[in-house]
């Protein structure tokens, strides 16, 4: 990010989604009676649209038939590492099956997949590196307390179709102070690189002039260097 110019940037592994998710009532499970009653009622009594029922129709086949790589990577990530680490056409399965069921019927090329697959394999820290993150995350609870409260910076959302956890609006929007929402027909986990003008179009959206997230930054807003 240096060598492009990004002297401040900011990145996520996951964790922080989680500590976000943990922090008020979460959009990754269903809200409930005790912890926010008004969510709870909303959740049965507004309709659901035709998108978010397809939504909850991806995210049960990624929670029943899509989530095995996640058993092994949290628990024994140091054992899988080597096998990946030794073997290319492992490491080469292991993702391209992500790519392939994670997107939206994107038409990857060998090269773009070589490239991808690369970028673990050649890296200085190696595959098992991606890997330990999802081991931390589940651990290194003592490490990283939850938050006492949610945020209440703006946020926005995009939802793609084939994200991999597709969740009703009534949901997310318990996350925090959601600003902006939008919804796309194509695309999935990897929309900045399936989607990419889609993604920046929402980010110009909500932080350009007249944005609702515009300088939301003190003396930063976009435009001025």
């Amino acid at each position: 990010m240096l060598a492009l110019g990004y002297n401040e940037y900011g990145g996520h592994p996951g964790r922080r989604l989680g500590l976000l998710d943990n922090a008020a009532p979460s959009p990754a499970r269903r809200p409930n009676f005790f912890s926010n009653p008004l969510s709870f009622v909303l959740s049965y009594i507004q309709p659901y649209t035709e998108w978010e029922k397809a939504g909850q129709e991806r995210t049960k086949w990624f929670r029943t038939r899509g989530q095995g790589y996640h058993g092994p990577q949290s628990t024994k990530p140091q054992t899988l590492g080597y096998g990946l680490a030794d073997s290319p056409v492992g490491l080469l399965a292991w993702i391209y099956e992500k790519l392939l069921d994670w997107t939206d019927d994107y038409p990857w090329d060998d090269d773009e997949v070589l490239t991808w697959v690369s970028s673990y394999y050649f890296s200085r820290a190696g595959p098992t590196a991606t890997l330990r993150i999802y081991y931390e995350v589940l651990w290194g609870e003592d490490q990283y307390p939850l938050p006492a409260a949610s945020p209440t910076i703006p946020m926005g959302i995009s939802y793609f179709p084939k994200e991999i956890i597709v969740l009703p609006r009534v949901w997310t929007r318990l996350l925090g102070n959601v600003v902006a929402e939008a919804e796309h027909e194509k695309g999935g986990h990897f929309a900045a690189h399936e989607q990419p003008e889609a993604l920046v179009g929402d980010l110009r959206a909500m932080f350009g002039r007249g944005g609702p997230a515009f300088g939301v930054v003190g003396g930063r807003n976009g435009y001025d260097v």
